[in-house]
């Protein structure tokens, strides 16, 4: 009968974070309906992905598209940044709307679904970061997480973002009471000011002191603060880009207690390490992010943590400046330089090199941290994160057999470099679908600009 398929994916290797098996997969829809071994005569599409890896479209929840930072802003908008993402397999990604001083949590809702609506090519959502509690702000956290909004982050550093610990309480209490989840940046801001200042003071500007003015225990400090707000109220809490393996150890000491607390890390503090703040001709400026990098010798570490799954997910934190500009700010010291690096298109790719042909994931590994894990932690599970029946058809033909170097013509966002210039990979998304719809199509992009969705997440919840 023909038709009762739209698309027909035939012969995988379909990998979701429970299993690995061949199978094919009957889309209609926009939805996961058949699974099996099915009858091409039934499909209107038929795609032969014999050999290949068909996974559930990655879920990237830490991105800053058309961002405002202080003079700047971050180089990718939905529409370059979302097309960059799918070219990657990334199918899903949270944002962050961010509340002004004095202003109401909706309207930077708004903001951010202005910046996002006809330009997104893949399906969104927002986390929000709350600035300063004032009258009405309660109320609206308890109105946002019912809309669809249930996550809310909170900085512990930066002049004009962070808040006191008895605003994160406040917020751990409502969170926890309207079924919201916080996420928190994790690093102590007066031993960094006082570093900054000091080493300024002292004529060490260049990039590498970045890095040392930020060393590991600023945020272990601030890891182990944070995690004992949450345990005082037993609230969740979200613990973004943890770059430490003393912050993990003490992480895992938590839960072991009983606290929910899911820690989150990025491809960069696997694979670079501090030594790269030394490039020549302040190019070390590219590498300007916080957390820093850390040590080579830690490197190891956090490998190992990710492998034993002590890290829930593997975001990326995109955040890209142009280097042009993060070089000319690096020539008057390091505190000028915009903070942030790209490395949303890459994420997939990296795991799957570094990763699992290293033997430190395992494919069901690699669904679970960057698709699976955040699905479920942030209220898209089962639609998304998983591949079975009723899902979202939101998936990826992975073809582990392509290699090659990395290099600005495999680059689609909108940046002037990549930090990983020159590193090998070996394998790629070659077919990339949402909701059913082609966004990839044999390495080319053929999606349309505005065809993302607006995703309103279930509350946060341990069980699906």
């Amino acid at each position: 009968m023909m038709g009762r398929y739209s698309l027909l994916l035939k012969g995988g290797t379909v990998v979701t974070a429970d299993e690995t098996k061949v199978t094919d997969i009957g889309v209609y829809k926009g939805m996961v309906v058949a699974l099996g071994d099915l009858d091409p005569a039934d499909a209107k599409e038929v795609i032969d992905v014999t050999g290949k890896y068909v996974m559930p479209g990655a879920i990237d929840v830490h991105t800053h598209l058309d961002m405002p930072s202080g003079n700047y802003t971050t180089s990718d908008n939905f529409f370059t940044g979302t097309k960059a993402a799918a070219f990657g397999g990334t199918t899903t990604i949270i944002d962050f709307a961010i509340q002004e001083h004095g202003k109401s949590l909706k309207e930077a809702v708004d903001v951010w679904t202005r910046k996002a609506n006809n330009r997104a090519v893949i399906d969104y959502g927002f986390h929000i970061i709350i600035k300063d509690i004032h009258d009405g702000i309660i109320e609206e956290m308890r109105e946002l997480a019912e809309m669809g909004f249930p996550s809310f982050k909170l900085f512990m550093t930066y002049d004009s973002l962070r808040v006191s610990d008895d605003v994160i309480l406040k917020v751990f209490e409502v969170a926890k009471e309207v079924g919201a989840i916080v996420l928190l940046h994790a690093e102590n801001h007066e031993i960094i000011k006082y570093l900054v200042e000091k080493h300024v003071q002292e004529g060490k500007v260049e990039p590498r002191y970045h890095a040392l003015s930020k060393p590991d225990y600023t945020e272990v400090e601030a890891v182990v603060r944070a995690s004992n707000l949450a345990r005082a109220v037993d609230a969740p809490v979200y613990l973004v880009h943890v770059s430490s393996p003393e912050s993990i150890k003490y992480i895992n000491e938590l839960r072991n207690t009983g606290t929910t607390i899911f820690a989150e890390t990025c491809p960069q503090y696997l694979l670079l390490d501090d030594s790269m703040y030394d490039e020549q001709k302040h190019l070390g400026a590219k590498y300007i992010m916080s957390p820093p990098l850390r040590s080579k010798e830690r490197l190891h570490e956090m490998w190992a943590a990710i492998s034993n799954g002590s890290f829930q997910v593997l975001a990326t934190d995109h955040c890209p400046f142009p280097l042009k500009k993060k070089i000319e700010q690096a020539k008057k010291d390091f505190s000028q330089v915009p903070n942030g690096m790209p490395g949303i298109q890459l994420r997939l790719m990296l795991a799957y090199t570094y990763g699992v042909l290293s033997g430190r994931l395992t494919m069901q590994d690699l669904v679970r941290i960057c698709s699976t894990n955040p699905a479920r932690i942030f209220g898209l599970y089962p639609n998304k994160g998983t591949i079975k029946i009723s899902s979202d058809a939101d998936l990826i033909v992975f073809d582990p057999t392509i290699k090659g170097k990395i290099n600005m013509e495999l680059i689609r966002e909108n940046i002037d470099y990549t930090p990983y210039e020159g590193m090998g990979f070996q394998g790629l998304p070659t077919y990339v679908f949402s909701r059913g719809k082609t966004i990839i199509d044999n390495l080319k992009f053929v999606g349309k600009k505005g065809t993302g969705v607006l995703i309103k997440r279930k509350k946060f919840s341990l069980g699906e």
